[in-house]
């Protein structure tokens, strides 16, 4: 995941000489993922990108963590979080543990005298309010409201920003993202149950050539450190590439929702999965069609996962007094369920317009000093009638 595909211009057999039209080699680079034996791309730069002039000193961004043992459901506004002009300064980590990160950013001015890449872990960035455009090696990702604009990691990017309103939700994986293994073939092929086809993914286009010689600054994260490396090529500088390791994007206004005749369990809202989490959309849908069906959920225990839902738009019957950009953490071990009354009231409702993004980790979250000033302290008592 994703398919293969080429952008650009490429050598007819790999590993073979390429040459520039005044006779010197491009520079051929292997790009692949656990041990050269997962996926992988060959891009070709035209200048060798292993040209560095000098590194500054690195640089802390490890999360604070406040709370490392949470068995309390917990509410975040996350619209809260302070607008940051820089693309980096405005990432608030929220909840983390071993496996991912989950943070909020309100950056307002693009990346222009910096690159960026993340060399410790995969991004999902869902884009809930702004538009504008990821550049990459690669080529350009121009995404828009309700993007999840996904970067494997060790891609180097800017952010280019159509305005200063922005919020993003942003899942940083420390394993690969992937399609859910129920949703393909053995040939990786997407089946015709998936509640999305490889038309609803969306490459890069757009590759722009630099060949430039300078300073260049690119900042790689690492073990929670960031490095500012100052290489003396342009980063942008792929003629072409050709594989199945690049970004890509996915809306979440293609996700098609599987409904029944009886409420569906949360595993039919599955997007992507990684190691030790999954990620879910919640979109408009139908409600069930059994005559004397309940749409809002049951209440349930969550014996193995931490759930957490970030609620992007529309009215979600199952809860009182949702704001846009709010986070709810469920954590493992404690039952819930629809708030007092919303159970009644969704019987006979036709259809729901809620939009979310819910991220299910098997390993349990811990909570920053950044996520307690956001906090809603009184959620957990939000079932008491």
């Amino acid at each position: 995941m994703p398919h293969y595909f080429k952008l650009g211009q490429v050598p007819p057999k790999r590993h073979t000489v390429f040459r520039k039209p005044n006779g010197d080699l491009y520079a051929e680079q292997l790009i692949s993922t656990e041990g050269f034996s997962d996926v992988s791309t060959l891009a070709y730069h035209c200048y060798p990108p292993t040209m560095v002039k000098h590194i500054e000193e690195p640089y802390s961004v490890a999360p604070i963590v406040a709370n490392d043992k949470n068995m309390q459901h917990r509410s975040f506004k996350g619209f809260n979080v302070q607008a940051e002009d820089d693309y980096l300064d405005s990432r608030v980590p929220v909840l983390v543990n071993n496996d991912v990160y989950l943070s909020l950013a309100a950056p307002r001015k693009s990346m222009t005298d910096y690159f960026f890449k993340n060399s410790q872990a995969d991004e999902v960035i869902f884009i809930h309010k702004g538009s504008g455009v990821v550049k990459t090696i690669y080529g350009q990702l121009p995404f828009k409201y309700g993007d999840h604009v996904v970067i494997p990691r060790g891609t180097i990017y800017q952010v280019e920003l159509d305005q200063e309103d922005n919020r993003f939700f942003i899942i940083e994986s420390f394993s690969p993202i992937r399609y859910p293994k129920r949703y393909v073939n053995d040939m990786g092929q997407l089946l015709e149950h998936s509640p999305y086809c490889e038309r609803d993914i969306v490459p890069p286009s757009n590759l722009e050539t630099f060949d430039e010689k300078g300073d260049f600054k690119v900042l790689i994260k690492r073990d929670d450190m960031v490095y500012p490396y100052h290489m003396a090529t342009h980063p942008f500088d792929l003629v072409g590439w050709d594989g199945y390791h690049y970004p890509f994007i996915f809306s979440i206004h293609n996700f098609e929702p599987i409904t029944g005749r009886v409420h569906q369990p949360p595993p039919v809202h599955q997007s992507f999965e990684a190691h030790n989490f999954v990620i879910c959309a919640f979109v408009p849908r139908l409600y069930d069609y059994h005559p004397e069906s309940i749409p809002a959920p049951y209440n349930h225990s969550n014996v193995d996962s931490d759930e957490v839902l970030y609620y992007v738009d529309g009215d979600f019957m199952s809860r009182k007094s949702v704001e846009k950009g709010q986070i709810t953490l469920h954590p493992t071990g404690i039952p819930h369920g629809p708030h007092p009354g919303t159970v009644e009231k969704s019987i006979g409702a036709k259809e729901t317009q809620e939009l979310a993004v819910m991220v299910d980790t098997f390993k349990p979250l811990k909570i920053t000093e950044q996520a307690l000033k956001l906090e809603d302290r009184d959620y957990y008592k939000s079932w008491l009638k």
